[in-house]
C-alpha cells in the first residue's frame, strides 16, 4: 500500500515540477482547433456516408429492376 501512495506523490510531483503547460491563450486557441477539425472531420464522414448510401441504394434499385 506503501508502493500505491508515494506512486501517486511522485506522479503529482511530476505533473508538478516537470510537465510544460500551455497557457491560457495556447489552450483556448487549441480547443478552438479541435473544435473545428472535429466538426470538418463530421461533415466529410456525413457526405462520404450520404454518396455511398446512395450507391448503395442505385445498386440495389438496378438489380432488383
Amino acid at each position: 500500500m506503501a508502493g500505491v501512495i508515494n506512486y501517486i506523490k511522485e506522479s503529482f510531483g511530476e505533473l508538478k515540477n516537470n510537465v510544460t503547460w500551455p497557457t491560457m491563450a495556447e489552450g483556448q486557441s487549441l480547443t478552438v482547433l479541435v473544435a473545428v477539425f472535429s466538426i470538418v472531420f463530421s461533415l466529410a464522414i456525413w457526405g462520404v456516408d450520404t454518396v455511398f448510401s446512395k450507391v448503395v441504394g442505385i445498386y440495389f434499385k438496378f438489380i432488383n429492376g
